[in-house]
Parts: structure tokens; C-alpha cells; sequence
């Protein structure tokens, strides 16, 4: 997912790199499913029904300008819908969008259908 940061994460990060404003991310980072992607301005339409959460997402450290989740994500009980992108949140009261990209190939599920993303499947670069 490069340069798939919303504009406001993308200027927090620059005040953040020359310490203009400290940037901290509040609570666990959620990955949520979306059924229409987002742009730099304005997020995506996130999956609703069946069983369906957003869920938690850690990741390595970064290098050489790129991370990855490290641990595999399943997303159970999915109502009948067609995935096309990803977006990472924070766990704030008011979560903030951290991240978005559409899929390679979007997925279609039927009613309680489980989603895999597996280890490694998640890449955030910079580069």
C-alpha cells in the first residue's frame, strides 16, 4: 500500500519528523473491510452484518521503508458481500484512519464465509 495514507495522517507525520507535534497512535490498530474504497480525503464504506469486527492487526518492525502485519487475520461470520480494500484504524474513542488500499483482486463472500489475510499479506511502504 504506498502512499495510501489519508492527508491528515500524511501532514501529523511530517509535523511529527521535524517536531513541530508529537504523533502517537492511541490503543490496539484495527484492519476493517471495505465494500467501496476510500481516497486520501475521505474513507471507504466498512462491511456491516452477520459476525462481522474489525480485527486487531500488529506488525513487525520496518525495513528497508515497508512493514507487514505478523500474524494471521480472520474476519468469521461475514454476511453476503463483495470486499474490494482494507483500512487501518487506531482504537481511539474517535478512531483515526491510519492506512488505506484496495485489494488485488476483490473477494466475494457468502453468508458466513471467513476472511484470511495470512502472515505477511499486509504491506505498508513508504518507499
Amino acid at each position: 500500500m504506498a502512499d495510501n495514507l489519508p492527508d491528515i495522517i500524511e501532514n501529523q507525520l511530517l509535523d511529527a519528523l521535524v517536531g513541530t507535534t508529537p504523533y502517537t497512535v492511541t490503543g490496539a490498530i484495527k484492519l476493517r473491510l471495505m465494500t467501496a474504497n476510500g481516497n486520501d480525503a475521505t474513507a471507504g464504506t466498512e462491511v456491516t452484518g452477520g459476525s462481522y469486527v474489525a480485527q486487531t492487526i500488529t506488525f513487525d518492525a520496518a525495513a528497508s521503508g515497508s512493514i507487514a502485519n505478523n500474524a494471521s487475520i480472520s474476519f468469521a461470520g461475514m454476511p453476503a458481500v463483495t470486499v474490494v480494500g482494507i483500512e487501518i484504524y487506531d482504537s481511539a474513542g474517535s478512531a483515526k484512519r491510519l492506512a488505506y488500499g484496495a485489494l488485488t483482486s476483490s473477494r466475494t463472500v457468502t453468508v458466513g464465509d471467513t476472511v484470511q489475510f495470512a502472515s505477511d499479506a499486509i504491506t505498508l511502504s513508504l518507499a
